[in-house]
């Protein structure tokens, strides 16, 4: 296996890789979850997936490359799947891809504490607005989330920061962490 020498810079690359293809399959799609490898590890362990998705030679390889998981389990969230994964050593990180309601600060007093109930406040809320999240970690610490409104559906307005989505990182970058997840 190569050293890890992922940059902040790969990760960000990667989150807006992932986000530019969600935005090109549009909105009402479901949750998604991403393995991110070392582009030259993936090359040398597997060369004939790396020919098939048409990567460069081994010591030209650079980054990051998302590797899409199966899809999540019908009546799962992917706060429930995160929560059961730990990735293996040779996967220097990981990315989802989620689209979530939010609502503006002052409505949250309104907001039903029952789960059910209060997906059903935020989706008949006239000021909801929806989003679509990539949020991205790394072994060593670092992250990346970007986030698309609907209403401003253009890549001129993704925002993009390194914690944009705290609650999603947190259970991202635990799945790194094998002290985190308790295994």
């Amino acid at each position: 296996m190569h050293a890890v020498s992922t940059s902040s810079a790969d990760l960000w690359a990667v989150v807006r890789e992932l986000e530019e293809h969600a935005a090109g399959e549009g909105w009402d799609r479901p949750e998604r979850l991403f393995a991110l490898v070392e582009t030259a590890d993936l090359i040398s362990r597997e060369p004939q997936l790396a020919e098939t998705l048409g990567l460069p030679a081994e010591h030209e390889a650079r980054g990051l490359t998302p590797i899409e998981q199966e899809p999540l389990p019908p009546g799962s969230s992917l706060e429930d799947v995160l929560a059961g994964i730990v990735w293996p050593t040779e996967v220097a990180g990981c990315a989802a891809v989620a689209e979530r309601l939010v609502l503006p600060p002052e409505v949250d007093e309104q907001i039903p504490d029952d789960p059910a109930a209060a997906q059903e406040f935020a989706a008949d809320h006239p000021a909801r607005e929806e989003v679509r999240i990539v949020a991205a970690a790394l072994r060593g610490g670092d992250s990346a989330c970007a986030l698309r409104l609907r209403s401003h559906d253009d890549a001129e307005s993704v925002l993009a920061s390194p914690d944009l989505v705290p609650g999603l990182l947190t259970l991202l970058h635990a799945t790194l962490d094998p002290e985190e997840t308790g295994s």
